[in-house]
């Protein structure tokens, strides 16, 4: 991927070494545990998993103060150039539509920080709070996404800030909203088969960022791609089953299957278009 000297973003918060405490999420143990671990698999918020955005505490803990200017080492100016990527993409997506892109801010932190959702921990993985608009993120994780899931490469790490990135565009837009009152109306299996849509959408806006962002820029290299819908089917419900406990339950995913998954982000690259995204239309999420 190249990316050394393009802009990079202001929006970079970098808490890293600071320590945090705070009371949790008060799920108790199995509860954590599970959304921990699936959180930590899938690389996404484990409180949207069990779909408790809405109804978690604050934590006791208030945010520190974060490094100012942009990050000065190697994965930080990565992850500033690809968040200002996102930030140009859906600026000219939104204003094309007639709208204001709002950008989120992204924080770098390191083991656990409180946030708008709770306490975020490094074992979730990435993941974006809809309450203050920010994007969470642990370095550690891409080494295990390249060590752990098989999935190397810059582009498969830029695939995992687009998908988050792609949740506060559902936010902005207002469906994540619907999606969460959708829910407290639904039962267990139609609210997993909206979770699924949600995330699938997301790794859709990723492929349209893809594709907007290569014709603004040509950042694409050879294999980039590929190195995209590996990091996608890695975390795929089904793989992410097989690996942890040897069978799949379909009535139990949240985030849809590998082929799913990979088949959505194809379908933004392709296309560019947000209106290919259209997830919860019939046999989206199927």
């Amino acid at each position: 991927m190249r990316w050394q000297g393009n802009r990079e973003s202001n929006n970079v918060e970098d808490y890293r070494g600071q320590r945090f405490g705070g009371t949790g999420l008060r799920l108790g143990v199995g509860g954590t545990l599970v959304a921990l671990v699936a959180g930590y698999f899938l690389g996404i918020d484990p409180r949207v998993i069990l779909g408790l955005v809405e109804r978690l505490p604050q934590t006791t803990e208030q945010q520190g103060t974060p490094a100012t200017g942009v990050p000065n080492d190697p994965q930080g100016r990565f992850i500033a150039v690809v968040l200002a990527e996102t930030e140009d993409t859906w600026s000219a997506i939104f204003q094309a539509n007639g709208a204001t892109y709002t950008p989120p801010k992204l924080a770098l932190y390191t083991g656990r920080m409180p946030t708008a959702c709770g306490l975020g921990q490094a074992a979730a993985g990435p993941f974006y709070c809809p309450q203050d608009h920010k994007v969470y993120l642990d370095l550690e994780f891409f080494n295990e996404l390249s060590t752990q899931f098989q999935a190397p490469g810059e582009f498969a790490r830029a695939y995992v800030v687009a998908h988050e990135v792609g949740h506060h565009v559902q936010t902005l837009l207002g469906t994540e909203a619907k999606v969460r009152s959708a829910q407290e109306r639904a039962s267990q299996l139609e609210q997993n088969r909206l979770q699924i849509s949600m995330e699938l959408q997301a790794d859709c806006f990723a492929g349209v960022w893809a594709k907007h962002t290569d014709q603004a820029q040509h950042v694409l290299e050879q294999g980039d791609i590929d190195s995209a819908l590996r990091a996608a089917a890695s975390v795929g419900d089904d793989t992410i089953q097989k690996r942890t406990q040897g069978y799949v339950v379909p009535d139990s995913f949240t985030h849809g299957t590998a082929a799913q998954r990979t088949q959505w982000f194809k379908a933004g690259f392709d296309t560019g278009s947000v209106q290919s995204c259209n997830t919860f239309a019939n046999g989206g999420a199927n």
